[in-house]
């Protein structure tokens, strides 16, 4: 049986604590969306409770250039928008260890943060560092450089699977444990992956390729599966044989292995009946409403931008939605803001069921639920029944591997 080693076990009192977090929510220097930030802040008031000294790390951006390798280090990946808002919503003073990349070192912050003039340090985004994402000597290089800044390790930063160093590398070198967060989010996801049913999946993305995997995994385990987005407007391009502006063979190939798989599982996809077409990604006025039923081999259509709002009121869409003892949505619809009925519509129907346990994705699934439908999002927040997931990659990885330990930075404190 799977246990991770927990915070609460941890001798925290007078120790430098370093934290992973995912407070990956500044664009352009901007905090578009709190939420993960606030999520974490139960872990980082803990440690403080406990007498730890905490020294955060975190991700923001990609600010390295795939092609070149190069790495821009600017405001706009800054984790200064980070501390500013701790301030203001928390009143917790973290100081940036440093202004610009550097090499790490200990000694530079120690007295500082010992002398208890301010509530912890914060590490530059941690992809300014070449160790972060190399696979090389640089990695264990930076990995240890980390791992010598404290006395003990936490991982809180459930929605950053990736086996980067500073979600690996410290585990190695210091004791190592799961924060609150981390905790609730695996808890939560057993919840999913071995749900109550009837349990209802609701996926969209804008790449088959890497929703094979997860999707294969739901059409096995769930009684329905609804898709939207770009890997629907594939699928009905796979299944159809008809054309969509935009969607290229490639998505087109990776879409026909799953029409073959739904094939194995009928009736478990439920296709949303109405789409709706448009010549322009920047204007809705002379969009067009089309009923998947009347599609024929050949048909050329412009963008399709959204499922329709008639798609929810179907009779058999609005039955797997009512009768689901388990919902889980990684989805946005349409293309928001401008494409956003769908998105509205079917946040609603799932509001409109007052049984099931629903589990929401992280990333663009929670934002534009907030932005779109701010009441009812509220309601959510304070509602029992409804879960949010920080990442919702995280979750589709976990899925597709069929177990939260299998991800590696929990393998990682597992070991």
């Amino acid at each position: 049986m799977h246990k991770i080693p927990k915070i609460q076990d941890a001798e925290l009192n007078d120790k430098i604590v370093l934290i992973r977090v995912d407070h990956n929510v500044v664009k352009k220097g901007e905090i578009k969306d709190p939420y993960r930030i606030d999520a974490s802040i139960e872990t980082i008031k803990y440690i403080i409770s406990k007498g730890g000294k905490p020294v955060l790390m975190s991700h923001v951006g990609r600010p390295r250039n795939k092609k070149t390798g190069e790495i821009n280090v600017s405001a706009d990946t800054s984790v200064q928008a980070i501390v500013d808002y701790l301030k203001a919503k928390f009143n917790l003073k973290f100081k940036i260890a440093y202004d610009d990349k550097p090499d790490l070192k200990r000694e530079s912050y120690l007295s500082e943060l010992k002398s208890g003039n301010i509530n912890g340090i914060y590490l530059p985004n941690t992809r300014w560092f070449e160790g972060e994402e190399a696979k090389d000597g640089r990695k264990q290089k930076f990995e240890l450089a980390l791992s010598q800044l404290a006395d003990v390790f936490v991982n809180d930063a459930f929605g950053s699977w990736q086996p980067h160093a500073s979600t690996v590398g410290p585990t190695q070198y210091l004791p190592s444990y799961g924060g609150l967060l981390m905790q609730k989010e695996i808890s939560n996801l057993k919840r999913v992956i071995s749900p109550k049913n009837p349990f209802l999946a609701v996926v969209a993305g804008s790449k088959f390729d890497t929703k094979i995997g997860p999707l294969s995994a739901l059409l096995k385990n769930a009684d329905h599966v609804i898709i939207g987005g770009v890997i629907y407007n594939a699928y009905l391009c796979a299944k159809y044989g008809i054309s969509i502006k935009g969607i290229n063979e490639e998505d087109i190939r990776s879409a026909r292995k799953f029409v073959e798989l739904t094939e194995e599982f009928p009736e478990k996809l439920i296709e949303l009946p109405f789409i709706v077409e448009s010549k322009t990604t920047e204007s809705s006025e002379n969009r067009k409403v089309h009923a998947i039923s009347e599609l024929n081999k050949g048909d050329e259509f412009e963008y399709i931008l959204d499922a329709a709002p008639q798609s929810f009121e179907s009779s058999k869409v609005k039955f797997a939605f009512q009768k689901a003892d388990t919902i889980f949505v990684n989805a946005v619809m349409g293309l928001t803001p401008t494409f956003s009925d769908g998105t509205i519509s079917l946040n609603k129907l799932i509001s409109e069921n007052d049984h099931a346990q629903i589990f929401y994705g992280g990333g663009d699934t929670l934002q534009d639920f907030k932005l779109l439908l701010p009441e009812l999002h509220q309601k959510a927040l304070n509602n029992d029944s409804y879960y949010f997931f920080t990442g919702g990659g995280t979750i589709l990885k976990a899925i597709k591997e069929g177990s939260p330990y299998e991800l590696e930075p929990v393998k990682a404190l597992l070991k």
